[in-house]
């Protein structure tokens, strides 16, 4: 792709030679600008610089800090009156996304961000939507958390290098060349440039990773006192990607402040790389996930899907553009290019471009994507999550995890890499990875209903992509100590606020309307679940697996 800087004396004389939107009417076509659709990138800070702690010394060389007495550690999640929710606006702030095409101001809101799949912010789901109306995630009347348990996704983020995004522009840049006009809604592509870099977070996605650290501080500050008693100091693992490292560091930032988190949590960084065990990088060592037969069937499912999803509204855009058509992957790559731009740039004029409609069909395609690809009509879903299934009994148990699954046994039998005393666990990881698990937990009620439909959202299911796998997702596991219940020890699940119920899925979990079940029961649930994935088939043998079908995450029999 071709890579111009254009200085902004240049950009304003080039959108005045070619682009004259601002006074052009809605019918009369605008020739576009030669550099429309060229990458354009920024570089801060500036080379060989930095700040002269000589002229600038820290806090702890100026000194007079004034008084500095600490409180009680925050225990809200046992405290609190009512749940903080991440609902409303607050979930998106300072993100702008404008109503959809066709929506006028008397029209019902529509918020477009959560129909974006794993591109939408992460907000608070309801555990009523779950089947337990009655409860939340704060410690239910008479229970005590003892420690906790976080598997969580990194914030937003630049897209994937050369993924379709790019690809699009890569589009646009080649059409200018020959010249293309456009017209009406499609009037700033005239001018339009490809802004966004590959892969890191963005703003918003560390503030997101730092609102999270800090969320759950407020929770559950108080099992710090645990290390306190025990003089040491949490371990937090993440992947060696920049942004998996820095959705670490956003993280424990937000929950032991700045800059006390480098030296009162050990951040451990595995290596993600193909070959190298790693239990947040399964697919790195899962052969068949790389298949498209076998762990691609919900890409293939969700590319069949948008053929015909979106024709009204490509031939909607196509009489208003010319010298360039748009297809069905077109559409596809601009709706990534609305959630990408404003969760990276904070706004996006490719969201207006779009209706009601395209973005309900938009998350569907993910729906289908994820669904197939990672949650229950994947063969190979549950053997993916397997590592963090295995890691998270062997916390429960206080036991080391046997090597059958992604899980790096070196680093997963040492007390210094993988402790089994913490009341405090934290482990970051991709959106991939936090379905996988959920799968391997056989957490049934995320996915109660037949399969996911190929060609229409029949809302039979209670999958949906932008709930369970947004930006910043999270999954918690609680373990609670309550007289009142017998045994007294016992341990819940939570999604992005909701909490899950069990007892369909886990023998000997009775119904309950705080979704507890004793912890013991879970983790011989946990256990036979562990035996029953079997890794290396899943992972490694030939078999044929079909679209439409519901595996529970396992291979079928060859």
């Amino acid at each position: 792709m071709q890579l111009v800087t254009v200085a902004p004396a240049a950009a304003a004389l080039l959108s005045a030679l070619f682009v004259q939107a601002s006074v052009a009417a809605d019918d009369a076509f605008l020739t576009a600008a030669p550099h429309a659709g060229s990458a354009v990138s920024d570089v801060y800070p500036p080379e060989s610089t930095s700040v002269d702690s000589a002229l600038f010394p820290p806090e702890s060389e100026v000194g007079f800090p004034g008084p500095t007495p600490t409180g009680a550690e925050p225990a809200a999640i046992q405290t609190a009156a009512a749940y903080p929710y991440n609902r409303g606006p607050t979930n998106q702030f300072p993100l702008v996304a404008p109503q959809p095409h066709g929506k006028d101001a008397t029209s019902d809101k529509f918020d477009i961000t959560k129909y974006w799949g794993n591109l939408s912010p992460w907000y608070s789901l309801s555990s009523a939507d779950y089947g337990l109306p009655d409860t939340s995630p704060l410690a239910p009347p008479g229970c005590n958390v003892t420690q906790v348990h976080l598997l969580y996704r990194h914030g937003a983020r630049y897209p994937t290098s050369g993924a379709a995004p790019a690809q699009f522009a890569e589009r646009v840049a080649n059409a200018s060349k020959e010249g293309f006009e456009v017209k009406g809604d499609l009037a700033f592509l005239a001018d339009w440039t490809y802004k966004l870099g590959g892969e890191l977070l963005s703003p918003f996605g560390r503030s997101q990773e730092f609102l999270l650290g800090i969320q759950y501080r407020q929770l559950y500050g108080h099992l710090l006192n645990n290390f306190t008693e025990a003089g040491t100091i949490p371990v937090f693992r993440t992947e060696s990607q920049d942004r998996m490292v820095k959705t670490t560091e956003n993280f424990a930032a937000g929950f032991f402040g700045v800059p006390e988190y480098m030296d009162q949590v050990s951040i451990e960084i595995l290596v993600e790389a193909a070959g190298v065990n790693n239990s947040g990088a399964p697919y790195e060592v899962c052969d068949n996930s790389n298949i498209a037969s076998r762990g691609g069937i919900g890409s293939t499912m969700a590319s069949k899907f948008a053929v015909n999803a979106f024709n009204a509204t490509i031939a909607r855009l196509n009489s208003q553009i010319s010298g360039l058509e748009f297809t069905p992957n077109d559409i596809m790559s601009m709706l990534q290019l609305c959630s990408y731009e404003t969760n990276a740039l904070g706004y996006s004029a490719f969201c207006g471009l779009f209706s009601e409609e395209d973005f309900l069909n938009y998350e569907y395609a993910f729906d289908l994507s994820f669904y197939y690809n990672n949650g229950p009509g994947s063969p190979v879903a549950a053997a993916q999550g397997k590592g963090y299934l295995q890691e998270f009994v062997a916390r429960f148990t206080g036991e080391y995890p046997e090597a059958w699954s992604a899980l790096n046994q070196t680093f997963d039998n040492s007390s210094t890499y993988f402790p089994l005393n913490q009341s405090i666990y934290a482990d970051a990881t991709h959106e991939v990875v936090v379905l996988d698990t959920l799968t391997a937990f056989n957490l049934t009620a995320l996915f109660n209903g037949p399969p996911l439909d190929a060609t229409a959202n029949r809302r039979e299911n209670s999958f949906v992509a932008s709930k369970l796998v947004p930006f910043a997702t999270h999954f918690t596991v609680q373990v609670l100590e309550c007289p009142a219940y017998e045994p007294t020890k016992q341990m819940r699940f939570i999604v992005n606020d909701a909490v899950i119920p069990v007892a369909d899925s886990y023998a000997g979990c009775p119904a309950d309307p705080h979704g507890l079940c004793a912890f013991d029961n879970v983790v011989s649930v946990l256990k036979d679940r562990i035996d029953e994935i079997n890794f290396d088939y899943d992972c490694f043998a030939d078999y044929n697996a079909d679209a439409g079908v519901d595996y529970n995450g396992r291979a079928p029999p060859s």
